[in-house]
């Protein structure tokens, strides 16, 4: 113990000795009794000496009990985080990925479980990380869990492998950091061995954390958002995992995750997710339980009435699965078909309208901010036993609160609900009797796109009636209208077409362009003429 130095120097000298002489593997004649010496060294308290010891007993390929001993020794080496220098500055690696190549998977399988955790805690090092990329950690991992997947659950052997295949998949997620390994897993085909390990261990939650967290980070990628959409099992694997850990909220925040990066782009992803058995009620009932404990961690926050209070941290974890399983939801109502079942199902409609009354845009943004987009993606579609129809009234009410926010994406998305819902005249009874229209009008000043358009689309909506468009000339919105045209008019048709169609409407019964269009007459005529002017390009 006294002289660990000059251990650590004599073992280095050892290894190159054996070496050299070709004595390394089984080869070497003395090498039970060089064993037994290095084992008695192995009780020393010191990691420099493991180190050196463990390399060279791996060297000398034990099996057996001495494989298990000296992949604990490894394991306890590479977990100390203080270790990494001078395991990055040795060979252990290439002996640890040894073991995983060439060991029996059934025979070995503890021995195995330590030297993959040892390799696991080397990924935290980025020299190693790299160096094990180079030497083809992934295909070789890839490989592994195609072994262990395999066996099947009847077998003997199959509990046993969780516990490697936990810390295998651990490792896999950490490499899938890294550019190079992504590109290895995507040629190799990891997304559909990943599947089929989530199958078949769908009741090891540890195994289905680690997975789907792998799956999580690689559906951010366009490629594996692919892959993994053409695994066709893979809405009923996620479906199922949500039922059976429904208050596992690690796993079931990635997996919501993963269902909204495969719902994104997709229109296919959309129709076939939505077509799986249960598929809306397993959402709408995620959505219930996270938003109870949400609510009840609300209660109790109250409910200390400031005595010993912590500020409540937004996202709270049951807002974090709201705000991803809404997005699920607005994804789906793009696709036509999904979007107005979606606008019939009072379940999930009530459940948006819900977090709209209890939850304030300072409380959560990007909570109320995602329902309301929900909300109006589902008010687009104008179909029979419509929800949001049934309940527009009082979505109006939840949507004037977002009106006097602080928050500009809120407001916009309120607008653009209107924009929808004033289709209907008791709505457009609404904005003129809670004078929302002053607001409408006030919004066309700012210059951006994206709050004039919904804002326009109000406005249009409000001079069907010809009781109502008195007000435009009232407060000022002609003007701003003209403006919002001469901004806008050469590059956005869109936009210089909503505008023309209002002034039309509000026109409709005109005996005097002065008396309609007051002060700005002059300067209507002169940019509806430019823009009905042909170009010189053209």
């Amino acid at each position: 113990e006294d002289n660990i130095e000059n251990l650590c120097l004599a073992c280095t000298k050892l290894y190159q000795v054996l070496n050299e002489g070709n004595m390394l593997g089984k080869r070497c004649k003395r090498r039970r009794a060089l064993l037994k010496t290095l084992y008695k060294l192995v009780d020393i308290d010191s990691d420099p000496l493991s180190l050196k010891l463990a390399k060279i007993i791996l060297a000398l390929k034990v099996d057996g009990r001495n494989l298990l001993s000296v992949c604990k020794l490894a394991f306890k080496i590479c977990r100390n985080k203080e270790n990494d220098f001078i395991v990055q500055n040795d060979t252990l690696l290439d002996y640890l990925l040894e073991v995983l190549r060439n060991e029996d998977l059934q025979k070995n399988n503890e021995a195995l479980v330590y030297c993959m955790g040892a390799i696991k805690f080397m990924c935290g090092n980025t020299v190693l990380l790299n160096e094990m990329i180079n030497k083809g950690a992934v295909e070789m991992l890839l490989q592994l869990m195609k072994q262990i997947n395999i066996i099947k659950e009847h077998d003997t052997y199959f509990s046993n492998l969780g516990h490697l295949l936990v810390q295998l998949t651990a490792t896999l997620r950490t490499l899938a950091d890294v550019p190079t390994a992504r590109c290895q897993l995507s040629c190799s085909g990891a997304v559909s061995e990943l599947c089929v390990a989530l199958e078949q261990r769908g009741s090891d939650k540890d195994v289905c954390t680690c997975i789907v967290r792998i799956l999580s980070k690689l559906s951010s990628y366009n490629d594996f958002c692919a892959a993994l959409a053409d695994c066709s099992r893979c809405y009923i694997l996620f479906l199922a995992l949500l039922n059976k850990h429904q208050k596992q909220q690690d796993l079931v925040i990635r997996i919501i995750f993963i269902l909204g990066n495969l719902t994104a782009k997709n229109d296919q992803s959309r129709e076939q997710f939505f077509k799986e058995k249960e598929s809306i009620n397993t959402l709408t009932s995620l959505f219930q339980t996270y938003y109870e404990l949400d609510l009840n961690a609300q209660t109790q926050y109250h409910g200390r009435k400031g005595k010993g209070k912590k500020h409540l941290k937004h996202p709270s974890e049951a807002e974090d699965v709201l705000i991803k399983l809404i997005r699920v939801l607005a994804n789906l109502s793009i696709h036509p078909s999904v979007g107005a079942a979606l606008a019939a199902a009072h379940p999930v409609v009530g459940l948006l309208v819900t977090v709209l009354e209890y939850k304030s845009v300072d409380d959560c943004e990007e909570l109320v901010v995602n329902a309301a987009t929900t909300v109006n993606n589902l008010s687009y579609y104008q179909v029979k036993n419509s929800a949001v129809q049934d309940k527009k009234l009082h979505i109006a009410e939840m949507l004037l609160k977002l009106l006097m926010s602080d928050c500009m994406d809120a407001v916009v998305e309120a607008v653009r609900v209107f924009g929808n819902l004033s289709q209907h005249h008791e709505i457009r009874d609404f904005i003129m009797q809670k004078k929302i229209y002053k607001f409408m009008i006030a919004l066309l000043d700012s210059k951006n796109r994206d709050v004039c358009f919904p804002a326009c689309g109000v406005l249009l909506n409000l001079t069907v009636d010809k009781n109502k468009r008195a007000f435009l000339l009232e407060e000022g919105g002609i003007g701003k209208l003209v403006d919002c045209l001469q901004d806008f008019g050469p590059a956005d048709w869109q936009l210089s077409c909503l505008i023309c169609k209002t002034l039309w409407n509000y026109s409709e019964d005109i005996t005097s362009a002065a008396s309609c269009f007051g002060g700005d007459t002059d300067t209507l005529l002169v940019l509806l003429t430019s823009l009905l002017g042909e170009s010189p390009s053209l």
